[in-house]
């Protein structure tokens, strides 16, 4: 059974995901857990985040100069191991979506210059025949006449040998054997009416 090179990279984009879910629970326990990861790595881009949400948020509201409270330290570590996890399934999600995009791009490629090249090998080969054709038909120029010519003499030999057998004393011009046998009597006097 033949399956399509799409619904494989479908499948395969999914299973990449659903093991990068497992990974990223990891990573947001472990920020959590590390007193270093949580101060360095998920509190800036939640307190980030924070101020961003807050702000755009009260831009719509039509609130301006407001002074935004920053999150208190439990809540922006787990708003920043949650977006840890969220870039973590995005970041691996993205990858394997270059990845396939850069297959699709080598394969078509593959294919393009597997079509040049039997393109290449056609041109080779028409270019091959035609020469064959020239040459053929050059010697066809030449044999056809000599062909024709040999076989007009022979059908002309026939019809003059059937000619002269047919009707010896009629052509007393004619070189051939038959003719010359009835014109030597007439062209020759006979030895006895000399005298």
């Amino acid at each position: 059974m033949v399956v399509g090179a799409f619904p494989m990279a479908k499948l395969f984009y999914l299973g990449i995901r659903q093991v990068s879910k497992p990974l990223a629970n990891r990573i947001k326990d472990a920020a959590r857990r590390s007193e270093f990861f949580k101060t360095y790595v998920c509190l800036p881009p939640a307190q980030l985040y924070h101020w961003v949400e807050m702000r755009t948020k009260m831009r719509i509201m039509g609130f301006r100069g407001t002074a935004i409270k920053p999150l208190n330290e439990e809540a922006a570590a787990e708003l920043g191991a949650e977006l840890l996890g969220e870039a973590t399934i995005f970041v691996v999600g993205g990858g394997c979506l270059v990845l396939e995009y850069w297959r699709q791009q080598t394969q078509q490629h593959r294919k393009e210059e597997e079509r040049r090249a039997a393109w290449e090998a056609l041109r080779v080969e028409v270019g091959r025949l035609g020469l064959a054709l020239e040459t053929l038909q050059a010697q066809a120029r030449e044999a056809a006449p000599r062909a024709a010519l040999d076989e007009l003499r022979a059908e002309l030999q026939e019809v003059h040998a059937h000619l002269c057998h047919a009707h010896p004393a009629r052509d007393p011009a004619c070189n051939c054997p038959a003719h010359q046998d009835h014109a030597r009597p007439a062209a020759q006097p006979h030895a006895c009416t000399e005298k």
